[in-house]
């Protein structure tokens, strides 16, 4: 009996880390690392979104703050050519995630995520305003 019970725990544990995981990292969203996004930012001239709430520290060459539960409302802020690479981050990842989903539903599909957010930048030794 003992067996069988741990058999349907694993498999049930394995199928909650398994959707936890896609959840982090949907199709419509790329995650890039803090030297992924500091070199991009050093090669071009890119639309970088601050969506944590409450207010934080911005990482230097942010171009908005946009709380990430506020994106429709904010819509008019965001570039008209839906095709605009659109550079999202947080103090931690999450944030951007729900941030990325909501200008998803608004028609974007270039989407990045800072992984680690703002916590990943600052401890790779990387520069805020």
């Amino acid at each position: 009996m003992f067996k069988y019970l741990r058999k349907i725990y694993t498999a049930a544990l394995f199928a909650v880390i398994a959707t936890a995981c896609s959840f982090q990292q949907p199709g419509y969203l790329k995650v890039i690392t803090a030297a992924e996004l500091n070199k991009i930012m050093q090669n071009e001239d890119i639309f970088l979104v601050d969506v944590h709430t409450p207010k934080q520290s911005h990482i230097k060459g942010t171009d908005l703050f946009v709380p990430y539960n506020s994106i429709k409302k904010y819509k008019d802020k965001f570039p008209k050519d839906k095709n605009t690479a659109i550079y999202l981050y947080c103090e931690g990842g999450p944030m951007g995630n729900a941030a990325a989903r909501s200008l998803y539903e608004l028609g974007y599909h270039n989407l990045y995520n800072l992984d680690g957010g703002a916590a990943s930048w600052r401890r790779d030794g990387f520069k805020f305003e």
